[in-house]
Order: structure tokens, then sequence, then C-alpha cells
């Protein structure tokens, strides 16, 4: 029975790896993801644009222009004339947000008394315009200490990641995501394929039990998970330099038991389609709520109870902690037990509910 289903992997890896489109597809998505994901998807601001409408025109106000102008965030000051023209300039996002200095702002400055600085941020780009404004305002907290000295000083240190690189947040992230693409598609096509191309009722009446046939599905899978994810790491640690220090037998543990997860619910996204594009359309269907649940957009925290709860049964949540803990706070098995029991337990309904489907249809 063993040698029948090493067969039956063997068989599924030569499917996979036969035909020069199930190769592409394969390769393509994680040399395309590997060069563009770390550089495009960033929330860092840097070289934006600022306008400036100052009214006053006092040596505060233009020392402030000036330090905002030598930033890295604001690569670009268009100075406006008038409120209208500011209004215009955010309406044609030619600007990112904008400063007002109303008149008297040097001359309150001068005289200790408060001085009132305007900025106005395009609501479009929320995200982007709190962040720049948030340096707006490190710049003149920095500038206010230096003339009173009065503000306290606050030194920040970020832990795991000193200089807030991106990418050392965008890397790990992205070994679970071509992970769940390359795992998902080669699990979700397999029983389709095999019903589109009339040989599932051949494998039936093979000697494999529903279980064999399920686990030499799986396991292919399983293969191209663990080497699209490691070819991610690699990458990550050599070419972008992101260190690594945690442990490789707990990474490559932690991606086979994602993997196992993930093939159950590629199992069971097949046992339900019939073709192969309705395989196709079931994994991004998954696909896309299961990044977005996962913590990686935004904090599982910040989301209603209702979708807490959903992120709570979804495998990506913990796969992405165990990532980074091991890239950047040298996870070992103590360290990452919390997610990797939920990861078995989520594995061992996936694949149970992918069985049971499975049985139920041969019936």
């Amino acid at each position: 029975m063993w040698q029948r289903l090493l067969w039956l992997i063997v068989k599924e890896l030569q499917t996979i790896m036969g035909n020069r489109q199930g190769r592409l597809l394969l390769v393509v998505p994680v040399l395309l993801q590997l060069v563009v994901f770390p550089f495009a998807a960033t929330l860092e601001v840097k070289h934006a644009s600022l306008a400036v409408y100052n009214q006053d025109a006092g040596a505060a106000s233009l020392e402030l222009v000036k330090r905002l102008a030598v930033s890295a965030t604001f690569d670009h000051v268009v100075p406006v004339h008038s409120l209208p023209e500011l209004r215009d300039c955010i309406d044609r996002q030619c600007a990112l947000l904008a400063v007002v200095f109303p008149q008297d702002f040097s001359r309150a400055l001068a005289s200790g008394r408060n001085a009132p600085l305007q900025v106005i941020v395009d609501g479009r780009r929320s995200n982007s315009g709190q962040i720049a404004s948030a340096y707006i305002g490190q710049v003149v907290a920095g500038y206010q200490a230096e003339r009173g000295g009065s503000m306290p000083q606050v030194a920040v240190r970020n832990l795991y990641n000193p200089n807030l690189e991106y990418q050392w947040h965008v890397l790990p992230s992205l070994v679970a995501i071509i992970t769940t693409i390359g795992c998902l598609i080669v699990t979700a096509l397999s029983v389709a394929r095999e019903r589109e191309e009339g040989t599932f009722d051949q494998l039936l009446v093979s000697p494999l039990t529903p279980a064999y046939i399920m686990a030499g599905k799986a396991v292919p899978g399983i293969l191209v998970a663990l080497l699209q994810g490691s070819l991610i790491a690699l990458a990550a640690a050599w070419v972008y330099r992101v260190p690594f220090d945690g442990s490789v037998a707990l990474l490559l543990l932690s991606m086979a038991s994602y993997g196992l997860a993930l093939a159950g619910v590629g199992l069971f996204i097949s046992s339900l389609s019939r073709t192969q594009q309705q395989a196709f359309l079931g994994v991004f269907s998954f696909m896309v709520p299961a990044v977005i649940l996962s913590g990686y957009v935004s904090p599982i925290e910040n989301m209603p109870e209702v979708l807490q709860w959903l992120a709570r049964i979804n495998p990506l949540s913990y796969f992405i902690p165990i990532l980074k803990g091991t890239f950047l706070k040298g996870y070992g098995f103590a360290d990452a037990w919390p997610w990797l029991l939920p990861l078995w337990l989520i594995a061992l309904l996936t694949l149970s509910l992918a069985l049971w489907c499975f049985r139920r249809h041969v019936e």
C-alpha cells in the first residue's frame, strides 16, 4: 500500500511539472512577488509632495519649511498663496497634505504664546497622510524643544527592527503568502483535474482507499509549499539581508504544518469543484479573506469581534507570527508552541473535513 501511495505522489508531481504551464504557474508568481512585493508593498511615506500656505513669512515659519523640505518624506514643496489654491492643489492630488501658517505664527512663538499650525490631509490617501502628518509633528516638536528646551526628550528604541526597515516586515510575511498560493493551487486542482480528464473513476477502482488517495493528493502540495517557502526565506536572508536568528528546523516544521492545514482547505475546495476553473475561483475566494484576516494588513485586535473569531480559525494568522518570530526574534520550539498547536488543530479539522467530503462524493 505504501508503494502504491508513493506511486500516486510521483504521478501527481509528474502531472504538475510535466507541462510548461504547470512549471510556469509554480515559478513565475514566486519570482514576480519576490522582486516586486518588497518594494511595492510598503507603508513608508517617501518622496511625497507638501503644499505650504505661509501667511506669516517670519523666521520661525521659514525655518520649519526648510526643515520639512530637506527630509526624505517630502521631496517637493509646493508654495500656494491662497486657500482656494491650496484646496485646488489637494483636489488635483499634486500634494499629499498641506501646512498652513497663520499670520502671527512667528510673533506668537517669540512672545511665548500658543502658535496654532494647521495640517490639511488628503482623506482619500488617509494612511499615507496620517504617517506624513506624524512626521510633521515630530519636526515641529524638535524645533520647539530646541527653542525652549522645556519639552521632554523621548528616546524611542525599536526592538527587533531598530531602523524600521519595512522589508523586514514584508519578506517574512511573503513566505506565508507565496506558500499559500502554491499549496492551494496544487491541491485544489488535483481532484478537479482528475474529473475533467476522466481519470477520476480509474482512481476510485484502484486498490487505494479514499484516505490514501487524499494523502497522495496532499503530499505534493506540501512539498511545493516547502520548496517555495524555502526559496523565499533564502532570498530574504541572502539577497535582502533580513536577519535570520531562529531555527531552520523550526522554520521547516512550521512550513510543513501550515502546508498540512492548507492541503485540507485545497482538497476540500477540489472535492466541491467539478472543473479546474471552479477550483481556481475557490482558491482566490479563500485567499483574499485569509490575507486580510491574518493581521498582515491591519491588526486583528482592530477588527470587529465577529471577524476576530474568523481570524482565530485562519491558519495564516498563526503562520505569520511564527515566521516573524523565527526571522527577527530568534524563536525556538518553546516560543513557537502557542502558534504551532493551533496550526495542527486546524490541519486536523481541514483534512478531516476534506476526507469526509471526498467520501461523500464517492458514495
